[in-house]
């Protein structure tokens, strides 16, 4: 039998105010730990929607893509159950917006902190992964691709 290999397409916003960087706490199997606001692509968007989504899902800020950052390639094995996984992620930095004091932030966000590239580096080992520093460290060095570098075909956001 041959079996078709299918990475997990993942987004996430790099998003930094005044030398800090907005983060998540969220729960995992592997427990709290600290992430990009990030999450799955949903079918019938491009990823520069998706990740204008997730931002606002994870902090309930507004988030406007402006540049990608980089698209990435990590595994991962959950230790307790074998599970094997590749994610591709696309990174996206942009413009933070309004601030929705009202909405509930999704399921398993704990809070948002503003965090240093020093405290970022400091709290690797609480990281959901090694892209979270990474997205940060490409960030600060400058590495900002035309959101053009992503197309999305029309017949992505055709009904099925």
């Amino acid at each position: 039998m041959n079996t078709r290999w299918k990475p997990s397409v993942t987004v996430a916003a790099i998003i930094e105010r005044e030398g800090r960087y907005l983060l998540v706490e969220e729960e995992t199997p592997e427990g709290l730990r600290l992430n990009n606001p990030a999450g799955h692509l949903d079918p019938g968007e491009s990823p520069e929607q998706g990740v204008a989504r997730e931002a606002l899902e994870e902090t309930a800020f507004a988030f406007r893509p402006t540049a990608l950052v980089g698209i990435y390639l990590s595994r991962f094995q959950r230790e307790r159950t074998g599970e094997d996984i590749t994610y591709l992620r696309f990174a996206y930095c942009g413009e933070l917006g309004d601030f929705d004091a009202h909405r509930t932030l999704d399921t398993g966000i704990v809070r948002t902190l503003w965090m240093t590239p020093d405290e970022v580096r400091a709290s690797t080992d609480r990281h959901r992964s090694p892209l979270v520093l990474r997205c940060i460290e490409d960030h600060l060095a400058g590495q900002r691709f035309a959101l053009e570098t992503v197309h999305t075909d029309l017949s992505v956001f055709q009904a099925r």
